[in-house]
């Protein structure tokens, strides 16, 4: 049992709650309590791993939660990393933000103290904020790094520490071999054993409004409004989340009627009451919108994640049930890109201009990009993959993420999708016609492009290795009624260096399927493209893929 490890967590814990909590279960398991002992295992047999993610993890205490000790341990660490790699000139300049979530605020200023007491020129955003600002102030203010104390759409209990870098990473999230670099400054840092010995200081900045300001106007100018969106009804939803604010400034500097608010949904509020899971690809978490779409004759629907670095977008549909249709992010991706296409062309820079994507999301893309004489890129998935990618005018990835404006944020940014899909849903008005309308002209001009998505959650992560090995080991000849005609291991790819943990699938009929472990959640997740001959044929294409699909999971249980 590790009591000497929980022990000595507690001794230097500076949170009374935590503390509290620790101290119960520690007395539990003394007590010979199973439950109790098997919690204390669960708490300190490892510690939240800092990679490409930063961190992110259920809250409590323990090395293996989100927690005080842990987020100092993490800013002493990215301070040590950031004043190995400084010049001489001046210190290093960071900028941290933070979100609505329980905990948040506290952490972030955990960190800006940490910072300043290692010498560092701390800057704390004035208030809880978007994940986009941060980013985008990392450049804005020049800094050398950033962090975002968030845990985007994850659970009520999760938060997490999100770094980005300035200079040669332009304001990028970290990617290897930083992210290694980090962690092992953190575990030096974990190793002493003590946070009260490291140095702390209040003497940090807090920034002014300016820095709002300034991405409001930047954002504004994605696509200030014409003259279709006057009188435009529109529902919106920040999730309990921190857009609104935001958001709402944006479309009044940008000439956009505010939307109808969900009401219930509007303030930050870290308990997220009305959702089990604020994440708007989840079931049953945009219902509260399409309740108030009905009631208010909405057009459409805007929804931001908590963080409000990502985008949902649903639209009328009487075939749904309820009458609402959420798009897919490939969707709202492809309409996106190919809106990012056309100005490229317009502005006569495609030539020098790149369209980039995952490698999970849709391959229509690249279509698009073709079409119109862009590069395309297919990066690993995460935008510290996509924002990197050469030329960039556009990126994107299906989980509802969107980098629209790579000159002003190089990050998905949920807040600059909403105002350039306010922007196509305002000039379509002007045609009377809708978004459903962009759905079925980007069919008529590319092709009916239909993707799907499995996800398998598990308890046990373990599951996940074992499904891939089994995969691997006996890559399977058909799925459902259809062959396959490759199977690739980009883990180990034939040519070319390791792409990442991902396995692709081309299967007959223009199909293909990638499996790849997630990286933020204990899911291993699936994904569906294929192209058909119509929209009901992509359809049942798909319907039939996935049948495959869960049938080839069931048999290898």
């Amino acid at each position: 049992m590790p009591f000497e490890a929980a022990r000595t967590w507690l001794a230097q814990d500076p949170d009374p709650d935590t503390r509290d909590e620790l101290s119960a279960v520690i007395a539990a398991a003394e007590s010979g309590d199973p439950a109790a002992e098997a919690d204390l295992v669960d708490r300190f047999v490892t510690r939240l791993a800092f990679g490409t993610a930063g961190l992110r993890g259920r809250l409590g205490a323990g090395s293996n939660r989100m927690n005080r000790v842990l987020v100092t341990q993490a800013a002493a660490g990215l301070a040590g990393y950031l004043l190995e790699k400084a010049g001489p000139d001046a210190p290093p300049v960071v900028v941290i933000g933070y979100d609505g979530r329980r905990g948040s605020e506290r952490f972030a200023r955990d960190s800006a103290e940490v910072f300043a007491g290692a010498g560092l020129r701390a800057t704390l955003l004035p208030r809880l904020l978007p994940t986009p600002v941060l980013a985008f102030a990392v450049r804005h203010l020049g800094a050398d790094a950033g962090v975002m104390v968030t845990a985007s759409h994850n659970p009520p209990d999760d938060n997490g520490y999100k770094v980005y870098l300035g200079g040669a990473d332009d304001g990028s999230q970290i990617v290897p071999p930083a992210d290694g670099e980090i962690a092992a400054h953190i575990q030096r840092v974990a190793d002493v054993g003590d946070i009260a010995a490291l140095p702390r200081s209040e003497a940090y900045e807090t920034a002014d409004d300016a820095v709002v300001e300034a991405y409001v106007s930047a954002t504004a100018t994605v696509a200030p409004a014409p003259a279709g969106a006057n009188g435009m009804r529109w529902v919106y939803t920040a999730m309990h989340g921190v857009g609104t604010e935001t958001l709402l400034r944006i479309l009044d500097t940008a000439g956009y009627p505010h939307p109808v608010p969900v009401a219930a949904q509007a303030e930050p509020d870290g308990r997220f009451p009305t959702v089990a899971f604020p994440n708007p690809e989840e079931p049953g978490a945009m219902d509260l919108a399409f309740e108030t779409a009905r009631a208010h004759d909405a057009e459409f629907i805007l929804a931001n994640d908590p963080d409000a670095d990502r985008l949902a977008v649903a639209i009328p549909d009487a075939a749904a049930d309820g009458g609402w249709r959420r798009l897919t992010g490939n969707q709202i991706g492809l309409l996106l890109g190919w809106r990012a296409a056309r100005r490229a062309a317009e502005q006569g820079v495609a030539a020098e201009s790149s369209l980039a994507c995952s490698l999970v999301s849709s391959p229509a893309l690249q279509v698009v990009a073709e079409r119109y004489g862009l590069a395309f890129h297919a990066t690993l998935t995460g935008f510290k993959w996509i924002s990197r990618a050469p030329n960039l005018v556009f990126g994107f990835e299906e989980a509802l993420g969107y980098l629209v404006n790579p000159e002003t944020v190089k990050d998905k940014d949920g807040i600059s999708a909403a105002v350039a899909i306010l922007g196509l849903a305002a000039e379509a008005r002007e045609q009377g016609r809708t978004l459903g309308d962009l759905l079925a002209d980007f069919d008529a001009e590319f092709g009916s492009f239909a993707s799907g998505q499995v996800s398998v959650r598990v308890d046990d992560l373990a599951v996940i290795g074992r499904v891939m090995t089994a995969l691997r080991a006996a890559p399977p000849v058909r799925i459902g009624e259809a062959d396959v005609v490759s199977f690739e291991d980009l883990a180990a790819p034939v040519d070319g260096p390791p792409v990442g943990d991902i396995l692709r699938l081309q299967v007959a009929g223009d199909a293909r399927i990638l499996v790849r472990p997630s990286g933020t959640e204990p899911k291993l997740k699936l994904y569906l493209d294929v192209r058909g001959a119509s929209p009901a044929d992509a359809a049942s294409r798909l319907a039939a893929l996935e049948a495959g699909v869960r049938e080839l999971l069931a048999a290898i249980g």
